[in-house]
């Protein structure tokens, strides 16, 4: 597996990483368990998960957002995304193979990052993390304050770097600011969704992380599965799959211009003979400042075909023609 660097650190992440989003959520341990399996055999050793993640957690998340008393068949353990990680790496012995990267969003005053922390610390059934995030910018607390309690744990031995996820441009430069002027340690990664549909990033947070020397682990490269083909305007949301686990994400991608996005990716395979969810992959791996790409896998095949997309380059014609959808 290639590999790349991890910000400043002595540290280096893969081309790929293993999202976790749908552990205990879409998938259940025993599936969790064989693509942590499949994906450390194929050399992706980044596990990114968050304390958000899981079954449990999904079901709250929709009754508090939608209202919605959720009734599929997903476990009501709550934060498992994190618990069938830890227990995963406790059964087969490979956690300094590992590169664990876990998300905190309960808030970003300096005793909530530490409890945070903690818990997380706790199911992943370690005492570190090489990399620690913030999920989302706090808006009630001002960001050296949050940046300086990662800074304590990072000194403290319990996290290895310090990293941050859906911030924007504006906001990664204004913490930028915040660890040179507080003399605090630095950002190593962001993670910001990056794909056909939803492709700003390249303009402002993607040149800027390549001058400071920020690692890039984009998430979503398929839009949430909207790249696929497998949603048509005005039809119904398949039961099941991502947009009807997370309604919300329907609001960023149904839009006339993503599906007009889409047939051009079917023309494209049409003429090509490349499948689409190549094309779109290669498309995002081949963009300069992209340091590694998180995928979601239900089945092996996805992990395979993440692997054959970094592989496989396609012409820059064609990332050119993609570039003006």
């Amino acid at each position: 597996m290639d590999s790349a660097p991890l910000g400043k650190s002595p540290l280096r992440i893969p081309r790929i990483a293993l999202g976790s989003s749908n552990f205990g959520r879409e998938i259940d341990e025993t599936t969790c368990r064989k693509m942590l399996d499949y994906a450390f055999s194929k050399g992706i050793n980044l596990i990114d998960s968050s304390e958000a993640y899981g079954g449990g957690n999904a079901k709250l998340g929709r009754k508090v957002a939608y209202g919605i008393d959720d009734s599929r068949e997903v476990s009501d353990e709550m934060h498992s995304s994190e618990k069938i990680i830890g227990r995963w790496l406790k059964e087969r012995q490979c956690r300094d193979q590992i590169t664990l990267c876990t998300k905190f969003n309960t808030g970003g005053k300096p005793e909530q990052v530490k409890k945070s922390l903690t818990d997380s610390l706790e199911r992943l059934q370690t005492d570190h993390v090489e990399i620690y995030m913030l999920h989302c910018w706090f808006r009630d607390v001002p960001i050296g304050e949050t940046l300086g309690a990662l800074t304590d744990e990072v000194r403290a031995g319990r996290i290895r770097t310090i990293g941050c996820s859906n911030f924007s441009a504006e906001q990664l430069r204004e913490a930028q600011r915040a660890t040179i002027s507080l003399g605090l340690e630095p950002i190593s990664a962001v993670e910001p969704a990056f794909n056909l549909a939803d492709s700003g990033i390249r303009h402002d947070l993607l040149p800027f992380c390549q001058e400071k020397q920020i690692s890039t682990i984009t998430y979503s490269p398929l839009a949430a599965g909207f790249l696929t083909g497998k949603y048509t305007p005005g039809g119904g949301i398949p039961k099941g799959t991502r947009f009807d686990v997370a309604p919300a994400h329907g609001n960023i991608y149904f839009t006339d211009r993503n599906f007009k996005i889409v047939e051009n990716l079917k023309a494209l395979s049409e003429e090509t003979g490349e499948p689409m969810t190549r094309l779109a992959m290669a498309w995002v791996f081949q963009h300069a400042g992209v340091s590694s790409i998180l995928i979601g896998a239900r089945n092996v095949s996805h992990i395979d075909n993440a692997v054959e997309a970094m592989n496989r380059r396609i012409d820059q014609e064609l990332i050119t023609r993609m570039n003006s959808w």
